[in-house]
């Protein structure tokens, strides 16, 4: 190539050659060059043998639960089908929690669970909470032998939830009827064969009871059962000692108490009920769902008060109630649903609180609790739920920025029911509050079950 150019402050012009040689190179488009990129990263492959499987349990453990805290069984029961590495562990998540509620249902369980085959064991052993119901106004009903049977395929059952519905006559049940008119019900007692195969059955830890029937006696008969009771639920109608008979003491030294009955129950039966537990101070939880009389409140609180770690009932607004809690001094837990509470209870909590849950309103007095999350070290968390215009409230912002500060987490809802569960978790009182909702909650010692 040559160029002409005129030198300055120089002669005449004169031509100048210059030899130039060029290479143009074209440059790759720009999906080439993601190829190449693409190229040199090794995409992942799974293994040729799958998933390990214990990521695969760690993933279903994970999502055991749903939103509303119960097993996710729809999503339990499509994992069985994904393969058939996977289909025995999710089986033995899903049987951790079984409810038995009819007859048929009992026979597909038993048939499951049946102990004569490897998988039959391995699905009964991984079985530690069952919920049934003995409504005997329902044709194709759970019977009582039937119950009797299923607890017995289960050696590592810790947990029973059990409902009792009595009967009335063809064409009177109304749906829909008073809890009093329900409780008149009959229902027949535990027969002999039954509570001799209870008793012959694991050795159950935690007992709820719903008896929505006018026999007060089927209570009685299940305590006679476990003498390795732990915890214990209560709901419906309540036990009555017989003033004709004499009583053994009852063996059990309890951790946890929960009482919800449409009557208070007499003082005569909770001390023998509690007696063991009042000898050895065992009784670390009371859950009392029903406001209870303070004569009642400060019965529990003299014989166990000095032990006691979590301490719940609808509301403290009364001193007697506040007073009976403020007693107290063990406390890790305290726990109301209303959202009116004397202030002296909060002012007087014990420096090893470590969980509070309260309703909270426009009329709530938050200034008490504040200083609660400013001043107590071990506190842990706060659950609050939100009545009518409680989120209006003007100090909820200083709440919040206190429990922020001290790195308390906050707990806020407006549905009492997502409340309850927040702070009830499985029935085994823990090291710490509050409580929290997993599989190792659920019981520990069983946790891993051997794959024949």
């Amino acid at each position: 190539m040559t160029f002409c150019g005129h030198l300055p402050y120089s002669m005449p012009p004169m031509v100048v050659e210059h030899e130039i040689s060029l290479t143009f190179a074209s440059s790759p488009s720009p999906r080439a060059r993601y190829s190449e990129v693409y190229d040199i990263i090794q995409t992942p492959r799974v293994p040729s043998s799958g998933i390990p499987i214990e990521i695969v349990l760690t993933i279903l453990e994970a999502a055991y639960f749903d939103d509303r805290g119960s097993p996710d069984v729809d999503l339990l029961s499509k994992c069985t089908l994904v393969c058939k590495a996977w289909s025995l562990h999710a089986q033995k998540l899903l049987f951790r929690r079984v409810r038995l509620c009819s007859h048929s249902a009992f026979a597909s369980f038993t048939h499951a669970v049946d102990r004569s085959s490897p998988r039959g064991r391995i699905l009964g052993d991984a079985v530690i909470q069952m919920r049934a119901v003995l409504d005997y106004n329902q044709p194709g009903c759970l019977s009582q032998s039937s119950l009797a049977v299923a607890v017995a395929n289960c050696p590592n059952l810790y947990e029973l939830d059990l409902a009792q519905y009595g009967c009335v006559a063809a064409g009177k049940d109304v749906v829909g009827s008073p809890a009093q008119e329900r409780m008149r019900r009959p229902a027949p007692s535990f027969d002999e064969h039954s509570l001799a195969l209870l008793n012959a059955g694991p050795r159950i830890t935690a007992l709820s009871f719903s008896n929505w029937s006018e026999n007060n006696l089927s209570v009685l008969q299940l305590l006679e059962v476990w003498p390795s009771l732990k915890s214990l639920s209560i709901t419906g109608t309540s036990p009555v000692l017989s003033p004709d008979v004499t009583y053994t003491p009852f063996p059990c030294a309890l951790e946890e108490l929960r009482l919800n009955c449409q009557r208070e129950p007499a003082k005569e039966f909770l001390g023998w009920l509690l007696g063991r537990s009042a000898e050895e101070k065992s009784l670390r939880v009371i859950d009392l769902e029903r406001q209870p009389s303070p004569e009642l409140l400060d019965f529990l609180v003299e014989k166990h008060g000095e032990t006691l770690h979590s301490l719940a009932i609808p509301s403290f607004a009364s001193h007697e109630h506040a007073h009976a809690a403020m007693r107290c001094r063990s406390l890790r837990e305290l726990r109301t649903e209303s959202s009116c509470s004397s202030p002296v209870i909060f002012r007087q909590m014990p420096e090893v609180i470590q969980h509070l849950a309260f309703g909270l309103d426009l009329d709530t007095l938050l200034n008490p609790i504040i200083d609660l999350v400013k001043t107590r070290d071990d506190l842990q968390a706060v659950t609050v739920n939100l009545w009518r215009d409680g989120h209006r409230h003007p100090q909820l912002a200083c709440l919040q920025m206190a429990c922020a500060y001290r790195g308390v987490d906050l707990r806020l809802t407006r549905d009492v029911r997502r409340m309850r569960l927040l702070v009830r978790g499985d029935p085994v009182v823990p090291p710490t509050y509050p409580r929290t909702q997993t599989l190792d909650s659920m019981q520990p010692a069983v946790r891993s079950v051997s794959v024949a």
